[in-house]
């Protein structure tokens, strides 16, 4: 389980219970600047070098971000740290980085894409799985937060891409502070893991009888279990947000549709959260049918399904594939991140 940044804990643990499940092992690795021994509880295996990772020989490594290290033992397996694709704004979801073996894809859409990239380069596999890190959504087993909290008003959740040219956050900490003080609503609020420290600082000071603060680090499910609606601008948060059959409203989001309330002034965001609660039919019918194309799995068992396309292609192999590209430039990046120059 490789680890490149602390929102892979969510997307991984599941393949981590499965694989415990089934009777073998898995094993962690972080990026330096990470302190993965934090993060992990007593029964997580930790691989603190690069050596450990090769003495440990995994048959596969499982990946949310972008990159791997190519010199890590076993097959590259891209699990995807998002949603999003590039037609909900996340510009180069399907670039080809030449790093992976096999893409477990989510929806037939985004599967029939990564096929045809899959015949053009031919040095990777794609099987559609769905996401391991919505096994517990469905699988109903996310606390519910709303007693801990105390309220009986509508919740709302506040969570902002960091992209400068998508997100909201530097424009709004100044409307959520006058909506918590009017007491409306009790606000949730948690920004991406990289975030300007100066911006999360902001909402950081927000906390309140009517606002709650959580770090980025923090589990999110629980947050998208307990609020009632959710304002967000492109962030892939909110399409997890919208399988649970909740709705959005977004600000300024680059890619409006039918499915969100978008509105373009801050001062529309208490009306639109307002007309958001009382789900207005045409708004949920689009949402449903959105997400249905997004995510179509709905039974807990992606994690399954993510090892059983493994397993395939271990016993397959990979004989029939190209050579991946050299892809120089960013081995070296890898390498010098890890502090590892060794060529075996």
């Amino acid at each position: 389980m490789y680890v490149s940044q602390l929102y892979s804990l969510g997307i991984l643990r599941p393949l981590q219970k499965v694989v415990a499940e089934r009777g073998d092992q898995a094993a962690w690795f972080f990026d330096p600047g990470i302190d993965g021994r934090r993060w992990l509880s007593h029964d997580e295996v930790l691989l603190p070098t690069v050596d450990a990772v090769k003495d440990y020989n995994p048959d596969a490594v499982f990946v949310p971000g972008n990159v791997v290290p190519d010199f890590f033992p076993g097959l590259q397996v891209q699990v995807f740290h998002g949603l999003a694709d590039d037609s909900v704004g996340k510009k180069g979801h399907y670039r080809i980085r030449g790093f992976f073996d096999l893409y477990c894809t989510r929806g037939a859409e985004e599967t029939r894409i990564f096929q045809t990239m899959a015949r053009k380069h031919g040095h990777f596999e794609v099987a559609m799985t769905g996401w391991p890190k919505l096994d517990p959504l469905f699988q109903n087993r996310i606390k519910d937060l709303r007693k801990e909290i105390n309220t009986a008003k509508p919740i709302v959740l506040y969570a902002s891409t960091f992209s400068p040219s998508m997100t909201s956050a530097p424009y709004l900490p100044e409307k959520i502070r006058r909506l918590s003080e009017k007491g409306t609503f009790h606000w949730l609020v948690t920004l991406h893991p990289k975030m300007p420290a100066k911006i999360v600082d902001q909402y950081r000071k927000l906390a309140g009888p009517n606002l709650s603060f959580y770090e980025s680090h923090e589990e999110i499910w629980p947050l998208l279990k307990t609020a009632d609606v959710m304002l967000c601008d492109t962030s892939s948060i909110m399409l997890e947000f919208m399988l649970l059959g909740k709705p959005v409203v977004t600000y300024r989001t680059s890619n409006p549709a039918s499915c969100l309330i978008d509105v373009q002034d801050p001062e529309e965001i208490e009306t639109a959260l307002m007309h958001a609660l009382e789900r207005p039919k045409k708004l949920m019918e689009a949402m449903h049918e959105f997400v249905r194309r997004l995510h179509p799995y709905t039974d807990g068992h992606s994690s399954e399904r993510v090892l059983a396309a493994t397993d395939r292609l271990m016993l397959e192999g990979a004989a029939g594939f190209k050579t991946k590209p050299l892809n120089l430039i960013r081995k070296i990046k890898i390498r010098k991140k890890l502090g590892y120059y060794r060529i075996y």
